[in-house]
């Protein structure tokens, strides 16, 4: 089990999670989320060390990839990651409230999302619906990386992350604790294949927040 929030640092806190993905890459899970692991955790308070936004993708289950157990991470899903003001309350809430030091955005290959945005984008067709919500929040990025480029799609992943990623650290209650070295947020992508997760490049994650 993780240590309680106050004793944890960023880097701890990201040490904990990537050690946790090479155990589940490996075949090697300690954490097998059986009910008594739940019931421990039931009573107290919960004490969660980083929160977690990824994609509602199905193959790409959070806790599971990250070989975390019940009360440890915090996971937000919407599709291809996608913020709001719900999203953005969440995680203010459990850096604030909840003393979480890590905030990690993944990305991953194949996205749907992402996918649908480069397709609106090279066809000029919006999708209707509140699936348009979606679509033209990762719009921009696509539009950066440039809808000709063979390999729009997986470029577009990833910038999507770093936008992600620069959003978060402007947001106005994130900003502060950031800039103090108090809370990191980080970008990352996951490996459908392998199942492995790679930290962004910190160059990569340091552009302007999407305006």
């Amino acid at each position: 089990m993780p240590s309680t929030p106050a004793a944890r640092t960023p880097r701890a806190a990201l040490a904990e999670l990537l050690a946790g993905n090479r155990r589940f890459v490996s075949g090697q899970p300690v954490h097998g989320h059986d009910v008594t692991a739940a019931a421990a955790v039931a009573s107290g308070d919960q004490q969660p060390y980083a929160v977690v936004l990824g994609c509602i993708d199905s193959r790409v289950p959070l806790e599971a990839i990250f070989d975390q157990t019940f009360g440890s991470i915090c996971v937000i899903r919407t599709g291809a990651h996608v913020l709001d003001r719900a999203v953005c309350g969440s995680i203010e809430y459990v850096v604030g409230q909840l003393g979480v030091r890590l905030v990690m955005v993944l990305g991953h290959e194949r996205c749907g999302a992402v996918g649908s945005a480069v397709d609106a984008l090279r066809t000029g067709r919006r999708p209707g619906g509140a699936l348009a919500y979606v679509v033209d929040r990762i719009v921009p990025a696509v539009a950066e990386v440039g809808v000709d480029d063979p390999a729009a799609h997986p470029l577009a992943v990833r910038r999507h992350v770093r936008r992600t990623v620069a959003a978060l650290r402007a947001d106005d209650l994130l900003a502060a604790p950031v800039a103090a070295g108090e809370v990191a947020v980080v970008g990352a992508l996951y490996d459908l294949a392998t199942g492995e997760v790679t930290l962004l490049p910190e160059g990569e994650t340091r552009n302007r927040p999407p305006g």
